[in-house]
């Protein structure tokens, strides 16, 4: 590099790694989700595509047939002129790279909404005119070509980043109002020419990140010639650090003031990605624990010297900043002296921890918050610690973030020195109360994740940091501190009540026709099913309460197995209904393992008693040419079986799936199968379990059939029971919450298999889903809010 007649060496590299191109990345996603956007639109609107920008069009229509053909000309020749304007501006600007790129984005464009079914058309344009608008222009069938269209995109959406950004404007400006001149003529936008526009901006973005931009050239020479102003005269450049998250951080060897300073470069990609990073802090978390928002990248670097010169006002800064500028293409140089004194990983004696706890008390003493405390950032000077980055610091900080540096260095000083020095030194310093009251921040959503990863175990550093801050404190419990605006289980109750609400729409739906039936329902048949149907709840607790070996209360495992109707029907497979159970054990004292061993065993034994059944009143029933009439073709039997299978193998010979399963899936396999044969030895356990799994599968064939009675009856509790049994197995394999739409379909056909008629079938089979799944959903809602309140899930 020669900068003012002398040569400047470079030495490391200075390419910008392209996972981490912030601006690249995010323009590719949303040019995709633009594209996916436009054909589901299109998909939906296909018949009504036409309809509706003709309402528009003659609402802002104003032009005559004369003046529409007269703009379309002016609008035609821009489109046709637009590209070689967009060519002559990348051979000015002397970037012969880029004129390849170029002409790769708008070919590909072009071929790719060449494709058809039949294969690749070609263009239709006509000299002669009369087009299918009816515009007597060839100029103008350049605006109805998507072809056309997603050349101009592409090539505009490569060169943009490397033009004057009022070129840039001003293009971009024309290419798009193409749909309100459209509109304005009284003529209707090509859906396909909308598709083009995304198409074409799409593969223009994905050129971008392959070819690059003038972000990803550093101004190394302007950066010089800034430091020599500043009495820094450079004579060598040295990349420490390559640009990723952070900037890119060079040694700047010469002569001056320093002999060496260190120079720090954001650019770009930076500024992009800590906005990104501001806008998600700014949503999810509370406004306390949000510093506010930086309006550029400039005022960020700003910020973070400013609080640098306070700091090293306070002598507890390990490097004091020297110069900050704008430099050229959107970068921001930073420099600074280098670091003083002794990492704190290299001393981590009990005296250095306790320094480092002492040089933070005296940064709160001035209401100073550094917010970003790892152990890179930490260095011993003498019997004291010196801070750096600033990054993150807030001068006139709230209480909660000074809380948040001290939770930041207990989990760092724990990790370097042990928790008892950790917790001791922190306590000596700061103040029993100030340490109690950080320690509910020990989280991992309190606890930045930069930090978390800069430690070996942040979990395990997490909790033995609790543990010891109990019993040198004396307290009873740490309660966890709700940082964020929504808390874990708030947002699983918001998805949980959408659930609900989608899956309830099809029942919502049905219910005029429904409530005709219901006039000449026997009501006494009714609440019988409603009985049945509440007795399959004492039978689940039972069985889990015997699972559990009796460590938690029958009476709340039966309360809580009406949430757990709300959790396993707004969920796929019941899921959320499995994990409801498992955290409700854990809660009720038991580990996690031994409440996912006791949920797993419950289940085993409810299929096992659920396959027994089924194969005893299928005997009693002796219509076995009649099961085959709701049990699925034998070919899409052995479809499902053999995709099984193949998923074992294949988990079985990719080896990140096998030692996931050996990890995650076989120890529970053995505890479960412990669990069976520990059940065996035990009969009155296993007789209460078997008995309880027995009432819940046999509760909800009564329920049915109590049902099917309240509209006049007509087949037998055994019939109902096999339609329960296999109906309820195969629709649980549906993937909608509930399964909803698949255990309605299934048992009507079965019922209809065996000989009930479907107006007796059909609304037989909705009370029984009102009696068994909507009421205890409605009730399951208020119950788990109950649960969670008195913390008992």
């Amino acid at each position: 590099m020669r900068v003012k007649g002398r040569e400047i060496p470079v030495a490391g590299n200075l390419l910008q790694p392209r996972s981490r191109r912030t601006t690249d990345i995010v323009r590719v996603v949303a040019s995709i989700v633009l594209v996916s956007l436009v054909i589901a639109a299109s998909e939906i609107t296909r018949n009504k595509w036409h309809d509706l920008e003709r309402s528009v069009s003659n609402i802002v229509g104003v032009l005559s047939p004369e003046q529409a053909n007269l703009v379309y000309l002016l609008y035609g020749l821009v489109i046709l002129a637009l590209p070689f304007a967009i060519l002559i501006g990348v051979l000015a600007s002397m970037q012969w790279k880029l004129v390849v790129a170029y002409f790769l984005a708008g070919n590909i464009a072009g071929l790719l909404l060449s494709i058809t079914p039949q294969g690749l058309t070609t263009s239709r344009l006509s000299f002669e005119g009369a087009t299918e608008l009816e515009l007597n222009s060839f100029l103008s069938q350049f605006l109805i070509d998507s072809r056309w269209i997603a050349g101009l995109a592409a090539v505009l959406t490569v060169a943009g980043p490397w033009l004057p950004k009022l070129w840039r404007r001003w293009w971009w400006a024309l290419l798009l109002a193409f749909v309100p001149i459209h509109l304005v003529v009284s003529t209707v936008v090509p859906a396909r020419t909308v598709l083009g526009l995304a198409v074409g901006w799409a593969v223009g973005a994905v050129t971008v990140l392959l070819v690059g931009t003038p972000a990803l050239e550093v101004p190394l020479a302007t950066a010089a010639k800034v430091l020599a102003r500043h009495g820094h005269s450079t004579t060598r450049f040295t990349v420490l650090r390559p640009a990723g998250t952070g900037p890119l951080v060079l040694s700047s060897t010469g002569s001056g003031l320093e002999e060496e300073v260190i120079v720090e470069l954001y650019g770009p990609y930076q500024g992009s990605s800590r906005a990104l990073r501001q806008v998600w802090r700014w949503l999810s978390f509370r406004e306390e624990e949000t510093a506010p928002l930086h309006a550029s990248l400039q005022r960020a670097v700003e910020h973070r010297a400013l609080m640098g010169i306070a700091i090293d006002d306070l002598e507890l800064a390990s490097s004091r900043p020297l110069v900050v500028a704008t430099l050229d293409r959107g970068w921001v140089l930073y420099s600074r002296t280098r670091m003083r004194g002794t990492p704190l990983e290299q001393s981590t004696s009990e005296e250095s921890i306790a320094g480092a706890w002492r040089s933070l008390r005296l940064l709160h003493e001035h209401r100073i918050a550094h917010g970003d405390l790892r152990a890179s950032q930490i260095r011993m000077d003498g019997d004291g610690a010196l801070f750096g980055g600033f990054g993150a610091a807030e001068f006139g900080a709230t209480e909660q973030q000074l809380y948040s540096d001290v939770a930041q260095l207990l989990i760092t000083t724990t990790a370097l020195a042990g928790q008892q020095a950790a917790v001791r030194s922190a306590i000596a310093e700061m103040g029993a109360q100030q340490v109690l009251a950080a320690s509910s921040r020990l989280t991992r959503t309190a606890i930045p994740f930069g930090l978390r990863r800069s430690v070996p175990d942040a979990s395990a550093a997490m909790a033995s940091a609790r543990e010891e801050i109990l019993r040198q404190t004396g307290a009873d419990q740490i309660k966890p501190e709700q940082v964020t605006r929504f808390t874990r289980n708030q947002a699983i109750q918001l998805v949980l009540l959408v659930a609900l609400v989608y899956v309830a729409y099809p029942f919502i739906s049905a219910v005029p026709t429904f409530y005709e039936q219901l006039r000449s329902v026997d009501w006494g048949w009714a609440l019988i099913g409603l009985g049945v149907s509440a007795l399959t709840y004492l039978g689940a607790a039972a069985a889990l309460w015997a699972c559990a070996n009796g460590l938690v209360s029958f009476r709340s495992l039966t309360v809580m197995q009406v949430a757990n109707t709300f959790a396993a029907t707004t969920t796929p497979a019941g899921v959320g209904g499995l994990a409801l159970s498992v955290r409700f054990l854990q809660k009720g004292g038991l580990g996690g393992v031994r409440a996912t061993a006791a949920v797993a065993l419950q289940q085993s034994v409810q299929v096992i008693t659920h396959v027994s059944l089924l194969v005893l009143f299928a005997v009693v029933a002796g219509t076995t040419a009649q099961i085959q009439q709701i049990v699925p073709d034998p070919t899409i039997i052995y479809l499902i079986i053999g995709a099984a299978l193949g998923i074992i193998g294949t988990s079985m010979l990719v080896p990140a799936l096998r030692r996931w399963l050996g990890r995650e899936i076989l120890p529970q396999l053995r505890d479960v199968s412990g669990e069976l044969s520990d059940l065996a030895r035990d009969p009155q356990r296993f007789g209460i379990i078997f008995l309880g799994s027995a009432m819940t599968t046999l509760g909800m064939a009564l329920a049915l059939w109590a049902s099917v009675e309240a509209f006049g009856g007509g087949t037998t509790f055994v019939t109902v029971t096999v339609v329960t049994m296999v109906g309820g197995t195969l629709a649980s394999a549906a993937p909608t919450p509930g399964g909803v739409g698949a255990v309605e379909a299934v048992l009507i056909g079965g019922l209809v298999a065996f000989g009930l008629p479907a107006a007796t079938a059909v609304p037989a089979v909705l009370l029984y889903r009102v009696l068994t799944t909507w009421l205890p959903v409605f009730l399951g809602w208020p119950t788990m809010h109950w649960l969670t309140a008195k913390g008992m899930v």
